[in-house]
């Protein structure tokens, strides 16, 4: 954990986030900006910065984040529907807090080409 990243804060229980899920290696919170009727961030909860620092050993915790959007999405009831999942990584596409997390929207009709 580092003391500066919110999601390491949040992952901790030391700062307040709408949790929709939570296991031993991810938690997965609304978005406090939604984008779409549904927007819920899956966060690891080892801190990695951004998606240049995964390595091999990694595939399996991506894995899984998409594998609980996809879960979400299903509970949620737009798996039918359609959802979007994205990764930014660094500032020029978006990212903000610099702890991966997986953006999964959904319940609207979402355009292409994104952004």
């Amino acid at each position: 954990m580092t003391d500066s990243c919110l999601f390491c804060r949040i992952v901790e229980g030391k700062a307040h986030a709408r949790i929709v899920h939570e296991d031993e290696r991810l938690v997965a919170i609304e978005d406090i900006n939604p984008q779409a009727p549904l927007h819920v961030l899956v966060i690891p909860r080892r801190h990695v910065a951004t998606l240049n620092e995964l390595a091999a050993e990694d595939d399996g915790l991506v894995g899984e984040m998409i594998r609980r959007a996809a879960a979400i999405a299903r509970a949620r009831g737009v798996d039918q529907s359609g959802y979007r999942t994205v990764f930014n990584c660094n500032r020029g596409a978006g990212q903000s807090v610099f702890h991966i997390h997986l953006h999964l929207l959904g319940g609207r009709r979402l355009g292409w080409p994104p952004g």
